[in-house]
């Protein structure tokens, strides 16, 4: 072998060589058929494919890869590692550590939110989606005056941050400030159309400042822009029987009970004319969903 590698010009590998070869070949064969059955769906044998790539080569892609198909898994820790994993090779990479921030929040780590926010902050102060976050974190640990304060910075950076504005609208109606929520709701509801969540706290505000009928009239427009959503038939229902309207009370009760059955257990089902008054009642007394 040597003599004819010698002839035609050639050199005889050395294992070491030889070796190295194989294992770029080992690398990028496990890589692509990796990325091949991310993206089909095939996600247990992405993760094959990926798991087998680092042991050939610890790349920071494909820990990325590997992340993405974690997420898909609904494995958020692991996927969780290994955008951590990516943000320590790579601290200025602030893409990676807003994915990572926002995998725990999904996970309700908001300790590692937190700082990971923190950090973007600091490498690019005028990101919005950094304060964002980070209000998520504060939020998500109770400090409301905190949260408040970093969606105003988020707004600031990006006045149309429509989700900025409707946390800070939900925030600010859970303290009690009905006005400065209102404020960013006439906003949301100027830029956006018929968006359920915006369509939900505007019903809530109109409610708190007494404005019942046109509370049920936008919750009207909440179940037809989606007739699953559970809190616009009780909010809507416990409004009906703050007003004596009992049947329609029944109404959005029995509706509440087909969505969402379990969350009404304690109640016993019976509604027929003569208990409808006591069960409702009942159903709606342990119930505080304005959070004021």
């Amino acid at each position: 072998m040597g003599f004819w590698k010698s002839f035609f010009g050639g050199e005889e590998q050395s294992p070491e060589e030889e070796k190295k070869d194989a294992d770029a070949k080992q690398f990028d064969l496990m890589k692509y058929d990796g990325v091949k059955a991310m993206r089909i769906g095939q996600f247990e044998y992405a993760e094959k494919c990926f798991r087998e790539a680092l042991k050939v080569h610890d790349d920071l892609e494909i820990h990325d890869y590997l992340s993405q198909t974690l997420l898909h898994m609904n494995r958020l820790q692991e996927a969780l590692e290994g955008l951590l994993t990516i943000s320590r090779e790579q601290p200025d990479n602030v893409q990676v550590m807003i994915h990572a921030a926002h995998v725990a929040y999904m996970l309700e780590d908001y300790a590692q939110m937190h700082t990971l926010a923190e950090k973007v902050q600091a490498i690019a102060p005028d990101n919005a989606t950094a304060y964002y976050q980070m209000a998520q974190a504060d939020l998500g640990q109770h400090d409301l005056i905190n949260g408040i304060a970093q969606l105003t910075k988020a707004i600031v950076l990006r006045d149309d941050f429509g989700d900025a504005r409707l946390l800070r609208a939900k925030t600010l109606l859970s303290m009690g400030d009905v006005n400065g929520a209102e404020q960013d709701v006439n906003w949301l509801m100027e830029h956006t159309e018929d968006e359920e969540d915006v369509l939900l706290i505007a019903a809530r505000i109109a409610h708190a400042k007494g404005n019942d009928d046109e509370a049920i009239d936008i919750y009207n427009k909440v179940v037809d822009v989606n007739p699953f959503q559970v809190d616009a038939y009780r909010e809507r229902g416990q409004i009906k029987f703050e007003r004596g309207d009992k049947s329609g009370a029944q109404e959005d009760m029995q509706k509440v009970l087909e969505l969402n059955p379990e969350e009404m257990a304690d109640v016993s089902g019976d509604y027929s004319a003569e208990g409808v008054e006591q069960q409702v009642k009942r159903a709606y007394s342990n119930m505080n969903p304005f959070g004021i």
